[in-house]
């Protein structure tokens, strides 16, 4: 059985999982208006208008493109599902995929993982995007992925596990950012929140769940710090258990990502 608990908390793994999200966070934020962070703000938003897409493919809607902007905006033109599902998606899944990368930057057989299965999704996306700059995105990343994978395969530079937790905390933040821009700094009207508000005005307003999408993504953004602290250790042997009796991880990106084509 798990254990959960603090008392063997701090080892040596778990001081280096812990400082490294620390290290991604501050030099994240120190670059935050730099245009060195445009390509994986970028990468937020395409997670972001994907997770739309996933929300509308298992509702059994339609998506008919997906557009991502270099002023850091998206769109996905979607036909039927659900749309009260569709509408949070967005905002929640980018959160919750910086949980998935963080987490399976814990293993290399899941780093792998999560690298190919994110590969695959870009390579399905290529071809419904609606413009160059999310064509340009996806290109360059399958490049920088392949580059990377290159490099941990056949060099001593071994940094794919590295990159991936950098994805996720990036993702983490932003989405969190996303949220607090949208609905409170600016107060967007067409935000997936107040179209949302639109569709279920109770209990509240657009920036109500912009507040209640905000929480639970913070949730999302400090869970993996609560795993590293309280049970690293438990969680890395668990993914190795199942990375030896299954390399065909994919459960850890939903195969829904395929079916989004």
């Amino acid at each position: 059985m798990a254990n959960w608990e603090l008392k063997h908390c701090c080892k040596h793994d778990q001081k280096v999982f812990l400082a490294t999200i620390g290290i991604f966070t501050v030099v994240i934020l120190a670059l935050w208006r730099t245009i060195l962070l445009l390509p994986f703000k970028l990468i937020t938003v395409f997670l972001h208008e994907l997770s739309h897409a996933i929300a509308c493919k298992l509702t059994c809607g339609q998506v008919e493109g997906i557009k991502v902007h270099a002023n850091e905006g998206g769109v996905t033109q979607t036909r039927g599902g659900i749309y009260w599902v569709i509408l949070p998606a967005g905002y929640l899944g980018s959160s919750f995929w910086g949980l998935v990368f963080i987490l399976a930057s814990t293993n290399l057989v899941t780093a792998r993982i999560a690298a190919g299965c994110f590969a695959v999704s870009l390579l399905i996306v290529l071809f419904v995007a609606k413009n160059w700059t999310l064509r340009g995105l996806c290109i360059g990343l399958i490049i920088f992925l392949a580059v990377i994978w290159v490099l941990q395969e056949k060099t001593t530079i071994h940094i794919l596990r590295y990159v991936i937790m950098f994805m996720g905390v990036m993702n983490s933040l932003f989405s969190v950012y996303d949220i607090y821009d949208d609905l409170i700094s600016r107060r967007v009207n067409s935000s997936d929140a107040e179209k949302f508000a639109e569709v279920c005005p109770c209990p509240c307003n657009g920036v109500g769940w912009g507040i209640i999408w905000g929480f639970i993504s913070f949730i999302f953004s400090v869970e993996p710090c609560t795993l590293g602290w309280s049970s690293y250790l438990e969680v890395r042997r668990v993914l190795n258990s199942l990375s030896r009796s299954n390399r065909q991880l994919c459960c850890l990106f939903p195969s829904a990502m395929v079916t989004s084509s």
